[in-house]
């Protein structure tokens, strides 16, 4: 019986969101998906979750099943991708992310599209971002990223990210990473 109110729950969700889907014809038209994306990041509660969730799956690749996303977070790009049972906390903002199953990101992460995104003219000036270089950065299958990280770059398999981490360089599947720049933890030995 629970399983088949969550489904009901699932459809209208998937109902409510369905014009915003279409503004942004299913996340090909960026303007349209950005507007969405940030309307249902403000929705409150477990209404927001199944909103959200619904909001993905119809504009982005790919958005797993069971997987969670909370209030004031939400993806820059449509091309993000997310594997079934992630978790991401509160007031993320996520860029060109693929981020494998069973990951789980706490509150107030940033996962930005590469390092690049912004390349210093001549003069000294910034340019724009549509100037920029972007990239896709992959978050491996049962990671945990700490609160306040900011990743630039892919973090491997079964890797943790320490809270407040800046993540500038790969980082190796199985490795704990802490600090700006982030760097291996290193275990003192007996």
């Amino acid at each position: 019986m629970k399983r088949f109110g969550k489904s009901i729950i699932e459809l209208a969700a998937s109902l409510i969101v369905l014009p915003l889907a279409l503004v942004s014809a299913f996340g090909r038209f960026s303007v349209g998906f950005q507007f969405g994306a940030q309307a249902v990041a403000l929705v409150p509660g477990l209404l927001g979750d199944f909103l959200r969730a619904s909001y993905y799956r119809w504009t982005l690749p790919s958005f797993g099943v069971n997987s969670r996303i909370q209030f004031g977070s939400y993806f820059a790009h449509p091309t993000a991708r997310v594997g079934n049972g992630v978790y991401i906390g509160s007031y993320c903002i996520l860029g060109k992310a693929n981020i494998g199953d069973r990951t789980q990101i706490a509150s107030g992460i940033q996962i930005l599209s590469g390092r690049r995104q912004h390349a210093r003219e001549a003069d000294g000036g910034i340019s724009g971002s549509a100037l920029g270089a972007f990239s896709e950065v992959q978050i491996g299958q049962n990671c945990w990223i700490g609160a306040g990280a900011i990743v630039m770059a892919d973090v491997g398999d079964g890797s943790t990210v320490g809270a407040g981490a800046v993540v500038v360089k790969p980082v190796n599947p199985g490795t704990t990473v802490v600090g700006n720049p982030a760097k291996p933890l290193s275990v003192a030995r007996p």
